[in-house]
Protein backbone atom coordinates (compact mmCIF):
# COMPACT_ATOMS: atom_id res chain seq x y z
CA UNK A 1 0.00 0.00 0.00
CA UNK A 2 1.16 3.75 -0.73
CA UNK A 3 1.05 6.38 1.94
CA UNK A 4 -2.60 7.27 1.01
CA UNK A 5 -3.54 4.15 1.30
CA UNK A 6 -2.44 3.61 4.82
CA UNK A 7 -3.55 6.33 5.76
CA UNK A 8 -7.25 5.45 4.79
CA UNK A 9 -6.93 1.92 6.63
CA UNK A 10 -5.38 3.77 9.70
CA UNK A 11 -8.52 5.85 9.89
CA UNK A 12 -10.96 3.25 9.63
CA UNK A 13 -9.06 1.22 12.64
CA UNK A 14 -9.08 4.55 14.21
CA UNK A 15 -12.74 5.01 13.89
CA UNK A 16 -13.70 1.35 15.36
CA UNK A 17 -12.49 2.89 18.69
CA UNK A 18 -14.51 5.82 18.08
CA UNK A 19 -11.16 8.02 16.89
CA UNK A 20 -11.56 10.35 14.39
CA UNK A 21 -7.71 11.29 12.48
CA UNK A 22 -8.62 13.73 10.95
CA UNK A 23 -9.93 15.72 13.30
CA UNK A 24 -7.52 15.31 14.95
CA UNK A 25 -4.71 15.83 12.44
CA UNK A 26 -6.64 19.61 12.38
CA UNK A 27 -6.60 20.17 15.92
CA UNK A 28 -2.76 19.69 16.20
CA UNK A 29 -2.38 22.17 13.78
CA UNK A 30 -3.16 24.94 15.65
CA UNK A 31 -1.13 23.64 19.06
CA UNK A 32 1.62 26.27 19.50
CA UNK A 33 4.82 24.68 20.83
CA UNK A 34 7.61 27.19 21.87
CA UNK A 35 10.87 26.53 20.98
CA UNK A 36 13.55 27.38 22.63
CA UNK A 37 16.37 29.70 21.60
CA UNK A 38 19.01 27.93 23.72
CA UNK A 39 19.38 24.67 22.29
CA UNK A 40 21.63 25.93 19.34
CA UNK A 41 24.51 27.79 21.80
CA UNK A 42 24.57 25.77 24.66
CA UNK A 43 22.31 28.69 26.77
CA UNK A 44 25.89 30.88 26.58
CA UNK A 45 23.90 34.05 24.99
CA UNK A 46 25.12 37.29 23.53
CA UNK A 47 25.54 39.48 26.37
CA UNK A 48 28.54 38.17 28.24
CA UNK A 49 31.64 36.08 27.51
CA UNK A 50 31.47 34.11 30.54
CA UNK A 51 30.81 30.75 31.93
CA UNK A 52 27.52 29.29 31.64
CA UNK A 53 26.66 29.21 35.60
CA UNK A 54 23.88 29.11 38.25
CA UNK A 55 23.04 25.65 39.32
CA UNK A 56 22.95 23.92 35.41
CA UNK A 57 25.31 23.06 33.05
CA UNK A 58 25.72 22.03 29.12
CA UNK A 59 27.60 19.06 28.57
CA UNK A 60 29.72 17.89 25.12
CA UNK A 61 31.40 19.86 22.85
CA UNK A 62 29.81 19.16 19.44
CA UNK A 63 31.01 21.23 15.96
CA UNK A 64 29.20 23.91 15.02
CA UNK A 65 27.57 25.77 17.95
CA UNK A 66 26.10 29.17 17.05
CA UNK A 67 28.23 31.98 17.76
CA UNK A 68 26.21 35.09 17.03
CA UNK A 69 22.33 36.13 16.35
CA UNK A 70 22.71 35.53 12.62
CA UNK A 71 23.95 32.04 13.35
CA UNK A 72 21.86 31.15 15.81
CA UNK A 73 18.75 32.55 13.60
CA UNK A 74 20.13 30.29 10.29
CA UNK A 75 20.18 27.31 12.83
CA UNK A 76 16.77 27.64 14.05
CA UNK A 77 15.37 28.58 10.21
CA UNK A 78 17.10 24.80 9.12
CA UNK A 79 15.71 23.44 12.44
CA UNK A 80 11.69 25.04 11.77
CA UNK A 81 11.70 23.65 7.90
CA UNK A 82 11.73 19.91 9.11
CA UNK A 83 9.34 20.22 11.83
CA UNK A 84 5.34 19.96 11.63
CA UNK A 85 3.30 22.12 13.33
CA UNK A 86 2.66 25.40 14.56
CA UNK A 87 5.57 27.19 16.60
CA UNK A 88 6.24 30.11 19.23
CA UNK A 89 9.78 31.23 19.57
CA UNK A 90 11.20 31.34 23.48
CA UNK A 91 13.97 33.59 24.11
CA UNK A 92 15.96 33.89 27.36
CA UNK A 93 16.94 37.94 27.93
CA UNK A 94 20.87 37.01 27.66
CA UNK A 95 20.10 36.79 23.97
CA UNK A 96 19.43 40.45 23.70
CA UNK A 97 20.96 41.94 20.23
CA UNK A 98 23.21 45.04 20.69
CA UNK A 99 24.79 47.49 18.11
CA UNK A 100 28.27 47.76 18.39
CA UNK A 101 28.71 50.11 20.63
CA UNK A 102 25.73 49.93 22.08
CA UNK A 103 25.38 47.29 25.04
CA UNK A 104 23.76 48.02 28.36
CA UNK A 105 23.36 45.94 31.23
CA UNK A 106 20.82 43.48 31.83
CA UNK A 107 18.89 46.03 34.58
CA UNK A 108 18.78 48.34 30.69
CA UNK A 109 17.74 46.30 28.27
CA UNK A 110 14.69 47.47 26.41
CA UNK A 111 12.42 46.26 23.20
CA UNK A 112 14.82 47.86 20.79
CA UNK A 113 17.40 45.23 22.08
CA UNK A 114 15.16 42.44 20.79
CA UNK A 115 13.45 43.88 17.49
CA UNK A 116 15.73 41.56 15.36
CA UNK A 117 14.09 38.57 17.24
CA UNK A 118 10.45 40.45 16.66
CA UNK A 119 11.33 40.50 12.69
CA UNK A 120 12.55 37.05 12.91
CA UNK A 121 9.18 35.68 14.61
CA UNK A 122 6.71 38.34 12.36
CA UNK A 123 8.12 36.53 9.35
CA UNK A 124 7.64 33.48 9.95
CA UNK A 125 4.16 33.77 11.98
CA UNK A 126 5.71 33.24 15.65
CA UNK A 127 4.97 34.73 18.43
CA UNK A 128 7.42 34.88 20.87
CA UNK A 129 7.43 33.63 24.95
CA UNK A 130 10.69 35.34 27.25
CA UNK A 131 12.33 34.68 29.81
CA UNK A 132 14.60 37.06 32.73
CA UNK A 133 17.75 35.77 33.02
CA UNK A 134 18.95 35.35 36.60
CA UNK A 135 22.69 33.82 35.95
CA UNK A 136 25.36 33.90 33.80
CA UNK A 137 26.63 37.15 35.15
CA UNK A 138 28.85 38.87 37.20
CA UNK A 139 26.02 40.66 39.64
CA UNK A 140 25.12 37.36 40.51
CA UNK A 141 26.69 37.86 44.26
CA UNK A 142 27.48 34.72 45.60
CA UNK A 143 25.34 32.46 43.64
CA UNK A 144 22.21 34.59 44.09
CA UNK A 145 19.90 37.17 42.66
CA UNK A 146 16.53 37.89 43.58
CA UNK A 147 17.06 36.36 47.45
CA UNK A 148 20.26 38.40 47.82
CA UNK A 149 20.76 39.94 51.47
CA UNK A 150 22.89 42.61 49.64
CA UNK A 151 20.26 45.09 48.32
CA UNK A 152 22.14 46.47 45.98
CA UNK A 153 22.30 43.52 44.09
CA UNK A 154 18.56 42.73 44.78
CA UNK A 155 17.69 46.03 43.32
CA UNK A 156 19.66 44.89 40.45
CA UNK A 157 17.42 41.81 39.52
CA UNK A 158 14.78 43.39 40.18
CA UNK A 159 15.12 45.74 37.62
CA UNK A 160 16.22 43.17 35.01
CA UNK A 161 12.53 41.57 35.65
CA UNK A 162 10.72 44.96 35.16
CA UNK A 163 12.51 45.56 31.51
CA UNK A 164 11.38 41.79 30.95
CA UNK A 165 7.93 42.26 31.70
CA UNK A 166 7.99 45.91 29.37
CA UNK A 167 9.85 43.53 26.56
CA UNK A 168 7.34 40.81 26.75
CA UNK A 169 4.35 43.15 26.51
CA UNK A 170 6.52 44.70 23.35
CA UNK A 171 6.64 41.18 22.14
CA UNK A 172 2.98 40.61 22.46
CA UNK A 173 1.84 43.82 20.93
CA UNK A 174 4.31 43.03 18.31
CA UNK A 175 2.92 39.15 17.40
CA UNK A 176 -0.47 39.47 17.97
CA UNK A 177 -0.11 36.48 20.88
CA UNK A 178 0.30 36.74 24.51
CA UNK A 179 3.74 35.98 26.18
CA UNK A 180 4.43 33.85 28.60
CA UNK A 181 7.37 35.72 31.11
CA UNK A 182 8.68 33.10 33.04
CA UNK A 183 10.53 33.35 36.16
CA UNK A 184 13.31 31.03 36.98
CA UNK A 185 16.22 31.56 39.72
CA UNK A 186 18.81 29.05 40.68
CA UNK A 187 19.32 30.91 44.11
CA UNK A 188 20.46 28.36 46.79
CA UNK A 189 23.25 27.08 48.78
CA UNK A 190 25.27 23.96 48.44
CA UNK A 191 25.12 22.57 52.19
CA UNK A 192 22.62 23.28 54.81
CA UNK A 193 21.58 26.86 55.55
CA UNK A 194 21.10 28.40 58.82
CA UNK A 195 18.34 30.52 57.28
CA UNK A 196 15.57 28.53 55.41
CA UNK A 197 12.59 31.66 55.47
CA UNK A 198 14.83 34.27 54.96
CA UNK A 199 15.80 34.18 51.46
CA UNK A 200 12.01 33.04 50.29
CA UNK A 201 10.55 36.15 51.60
CA UNK A 202 13.33 38.39 50.27
CA UNK A 203 12.20 36.14 46.73
CA UNK A 204 8.71 36.57 47.17
CA UNK A 205 9.32 40.62 47.60
CA UNK A 206 11.39 40.73 44.39
CA UNK A 207 9.01 39.17 42.49
CA UNK A 208 6.18 41.61 44.08
CA UNK A 209 8.00 44.36 43.04
CA UNK A 210 8.54 42.92 39.50
CA UNK A 211 5.24 42.36 39.00
CA UNK A 212 4.30 45.48 40.44
CA UNK A 213 5.43 46.97 36.46
CA UNK A 214 2.24 47.81 34.79
CA UNK A 215 1.24 45.49 32.14
CA UNK A 216 -1.43 44.17 30.74
CA UNK A 217 -2.49 41.30 31.61
CA UNK A 218 -4.47 39.91 28.63
CA UNK A 219 -1.00 40.18 26.68
CA UNK A 220 2.13 39.22 29.53
CA UNK A 221 1.50 36.20 31.27
CA UNK A 222 4.08 35.93 33.98
CA UNK A 223 4.85 32.61 35.55
CA UNK A 224 7.03 31.08 38.51
CA UNK A 225 9.14 28.65 38.02
CA UNK A 226 10.14 25.74 40.70
CA UNK A 227 13.40 23.60 41.09
CA UNK A 228 14.29 21.39 43.64
CA UNK A 229 18.19 21.72 43.25
CA UNK A 230 21.06 22.67 41.06
CA UNK A 231 24.41 21.93 40.27
CA UNK A 232 26.31 23.78 43.29
CA UNK A 233 22.88 24.20 45.09
CA UNK A 234 22.26 20.73 46.18
CA UNK A 235 21.03 21.57 49.29
CA UNK A 236 18.78 24.29 48.93
CA UNK A 237 16.79 26.32 46.56
CA UNK A 238 14.86 29.47 47.78
CA UNK A 239 12.01 28.49 44.70
CA UNK A 240 10.86 25.10 45.48
CA UNK A 241 7.64 23.97 44.34
CA UNK A 242 5.93 25.09 47.31
CA UNK A 243 7.12 28.48 47.17
CA UNK A 244 6.07 28.53 43.53
CA UNK A 245 2.52 27.21 43.68
CA UNK A 246 1.77 29.30 46.72
CA UNK A 247 3.07 32.45 45.32
CA UNK A 248 1.36 31.96 41.66
CA UNK A 249 -2.41 31.17 43.69
CA UNK A 250 -2.25 33.89 46.18
CA UNK A 251 -0.71 36.85 43.12
CA UNK A 252 -2.91 36.00 40.20
CA UNK A 253 0.21 34.61 38.10
CA UNK A 254 0.85 31.36 37.04
CA UNK A 255 2.85 27.89 38.07
CA UNK A 256 5.26 27.04 35.51
CA UNK A 257 6.63 23.17 35.99
CA UNK A 258 9.59 21.88 34.22
CA UNK A 259 9.37 18.25 34.30
CA UNK A 260 12.80 17.61 35.26
CA UNK A 261 12.81 19.94 38.18
CA UNK A 262 11.12 17.32 40.54
CA UNK A 263 12.89 14.01 42.37
CA UNK A 264 13.30 11.17 39.97
CA UNK A 265 10.27 9.10 41.02
CA UNK A 266 7.29 12.56 40.90
CA UNK A 267 5.86 12.55 37.58
CA UNK A 268 4.65 16.13 36.08
CA UNK A 269 1.55 14.23 34.07
CA UNK A 270 -0.02 13.37 37.59
CA UNK A 271 0.70 17.38 38.26
CA UNK A 272 -0.97 18.42 35.40
CA UNK A 273 -4.55 17.61 36.23
CA UNK A 274 -4.08 18.66 40.02
CA UNK A 275 -3.33 21.93 39.26
CA UNK A 276 -5.95 22.36 36.66
CA UNK A 277 -8.50 22.10 39.58
CA UNK A 278 -7.44 25.16 40.78
CA UNK A 279 -5.46 27.14 38.14
CA UNK A 280 -6.94 29.18 35.01
CA UNK A 281 -4.23 28.32 33.16
CA UNK A 282 -0.38 26.52 33.70
CA UNK A 283 2.79 26.28 31.86
CA UNK A 284 5.37 23.65 31.03
CA UNK A 285 8.72 23.24 30.17
CA UNK A 286 9.05 19.95 28.72
CA UNK A 287 12.75 18.24 29.23
CA UNK A 288 13.58 14.97 29.29
CA UNK A 289 15.35 14.28 32.82
CA UNK A 290 17.93 11.36 33.22
CA UNK A 291 17.86 10.84 37.17
CA UNK A 292 17.90 14.39 38.05
CA UNK A 293 17.27 17.70 35.46
CA UNK A 294 19.80 16.68 33.09
CA UNK A 295 18.08 18.45 29.99
CA UNK A 296 18.24 15.67 28.05
CA UNK A 297 16.31 15.68 24.23
CA UNK A 298 12.63 15.13 24.59
CA UNK A 299 11.74 11.90 22.91
CA UNK A 300 8.51 9.76 22.48
CA UNK A 301 8.70 8.56 25.98
CA UNK A 302 5.90 6.80 28.41
CA UNK A 303 6.10 10.10 30.70
CA UNK A 304 6.07 12.39 27.13
CA UNK A 305 3.05 10.66 26.46
CA UNK A 306 1.27 10.86 29.77
CA UNK A 307 1.77 14.17 29.69
CA UNK A 308 0.48 15.21 26.31
CA UNK A 309 -2.13 13.01 27.07
CA UNK A 310 -3.29 14.64 30.34
CA UNK A 311 -3.34 18.33 28.20
CA UNK A 312 -5.89 16.30 25.66
CA UNK A 313 -8.28 14.31 28.45
CA UNK A 314 -8.75 17.61 30.81
CA UNK A 315 -10.05 19.61 27.63
CA UNK A 316 -6.99 22.16 28.64
CA UNK A 317 -5.37 23.22 25.32
CA UNK A 318 -6.27 26.23 25.98
CA UNK A 319 -5.12 26.53 28.86
CA UNK A 320 -1.84 25.03 29.36
CA UNK A 321 1.35 26.70 27.82
CA UNK A 322 3.29 24.83 26.15
CA UNK A 323 7.33 25.31 25.67
CA UNK A 324 10.29 22.53 25.19
CA UNK A 325 13.37 23.27 27.21
CA UNK A 326 16.55 21.23 26.92
CA UNK A 327 20.33 21.51 25.44
CA UNK A 328 22.29 19.14 24.70
CA UNK A 329 25.93 19.64 23.38
CA UNK A 330 26.84 16.27 22.64
CA UNK A 331 24.83 16.00 19.69
CA UNK A 332 24.30 17.84 16.25
CA UNK A 333 22.36 20.44 18.44
CA UNK A 334 19.91 21.67 15.02
CA UNK A 335 18.93 17.67 14.92
CA UNK A 336 18.27 18.09 19.14
CA UNK A 337 15.88 20.87 17.91
CA UNK A 338 14.10 18.62 15.26
CA UNK A 339 14.18 15.31 17.21
CA UNK A 340 12.63 17.03 20.32
CA UNK A 341 10.09 19.24 19.10
CA UNK A 342 8.66 16.25 16.70
CA UNK A 343 8.47 13.83 19.65
CA UNK A 344 5.94 16.60 21.42
CA UNK A 345 3.87 16.34 18.20
CA UNK A 346 4.17 13.35 18.23
CA UNK A 347 3.15 12.89 21.51
CA UNK A 348 -0.12 15.04 21.23
CA UNK A 349 -1.52 13.49 18.15
CA UNK A 350 -1.23 9.97 19.72
CA UNK A 351 -3.18 11.81 22.50
CA UNK A 352 -5.86 13.57 20.58
CA UNK A 353 -5.78 9.71 18.94
CA UNK A 354 -6.46 8.42 21.97
CA UNK A 355 -10.53 7.31 23.19
CA UNK A 356 -10.36 9.54 26.22
CA UNK A 357 -14.20 9.77 27.17
CA UNK A 358 -14.38 5.64 26.42
CA UNK A 359 -11.57 4.87 28.67
CA UNK A 360 -12.91 7.30 30.96
CA UNK A 361 -16.49 5.83 30.85
CA UNK A 362 -15.01 2.29 31.77
CA UNK A 363 -12.93 3.96 34.51
CA UNK A 364 -15.81 5.43 36.00
CA UNK A 365 -18.09 2.18 35.79
CA UNK A 366 -15.42 0.14 37.81
CA UNK A 367 -14.61 -1.67 34.45
CA UNK A 368 -11.13 -1.70 35.55
CA UNK A 369 -10.10 -5.33 33.97
CA UNK A 370 -11.50 -4.26 30.20
CA UNK A 371 -9.71 -0.46 30.89
CA UNK A 372 -6.66 -2.26 31.40
CA UNK A 373 -7.04 -4.52 28.23
CA UNK A 374 -8.37 -1.58 26.24
CA UNK A 375 -5.77 0.72 27.16
CA UNK A 376 -3.08 -1.76 26.15
CA UNK A 377 -4.93 -2.28 23.11
CA UNK A 378 -4.98 1.21 21.43
CA UNK A 379 -1.10 1.17 21.65
CA UNK A 380 -0.91 -0.90 18.88
CA UNK A 381 -3.27 1.31 17.03
CA UNK A 382 -1.56 2.15 13.56
CA UNK A 383 -0.46 5.82 14.91
CA UNK A 384 2.77 5.59 12.56
CA UNK A 385 0.40 6.00 9.59
CA UNK A 386 -1.37 8.88 11.31
CA UNK A 387 1.74 10.88 12.09
CA UNK A 388 2.97 10.15 8.55
CA UNK A 389 -0.10 11.63 6.61
CA UNK A 390 -0.12 14.74 9.43
CA UNK A 391 3.59 15.13 8.35
CA UNK A 392 2.73 14.76 4.50
CA UNK A 393 0.04 17.92 5.39
CA UNK A 394 1.98 19.70 6.76
CA UNK A 395 4.92 19.72 4.09
CA UNK A 396 7.67 18.09 6.34
CA UNK A 397 9.43 14.35 5.88
CA UNK A 398 7.96 11.93 8.23
CA UNK A 399 11.18 9.38 9.16
CA UNK A 400 13.91 10.48 10.29
CA UNK A 401 15.60 8.50 7.47
CA UNK A 402 14.55 11.01 4.96
CA UNK A 403 15.37 14.43 7.00
CA UNK A 404 18.40 13.87 8.38
CA UNK A 405 19.68 14.20 5.26
CA UNK A 406 19.27 17.34 5.33
CA UNK A 407 20.53 17.61 8.58
CA UNK A 408 24.02 15.68 7.29
CA UNK A 409 24.28 18.47 4.51
CA UNK A 410 23.70 21.60 6.51
CA UNK A 411 26.48 20.50 9.19
CA UNK A 412 28.27 19.55 6.33
CA UNK A 413 28.01 22.59 4.30
CA UNK A 414 27.62 25.36 7.43
CA UNK A 415 28.11 23.89 10.87
CA UNK A 416 31.66 22.65 10.38
CA UNK A 417 33.05 25.62 8.99
CA UNK A 418 32.34 27.54 11.79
Amino acid sequence: MNQKERYESAKERYAEIGVDTDQAIARLKEIPVSLHCWQGDDVIGFDHDGPLTGGIQTTGNYPGKARTPEELMQDMDQALRLMPGKKKLNLHASYAVFEEGKFVDRDKIGPEHFAKWVAFAKERNMGIDFNPTFFSHDRVKDGLTLTSPDEETRKFWIDHGKACIRISEYFARETGMPCVMNIWIGDGYKDIPADRMGPRMRYKDSIEQILSEPYDKSLVKPCVESKVFGIGVESYTAGSAEFALSFAATHGCLPLMDNGHYHPTEMVSDKIPALLCFYPEIALHITRPVRWDSDHVVLFDDETREMAKEIIRCNALERVYMALDYFDAGINRVAAWTVGFRSWQKALLNALCTPNEELKKLQDENRMTELMMFQEDVKLAPFGDVWEEYCRQCGVAAEGRQWFETIEKYEEEVLLKR
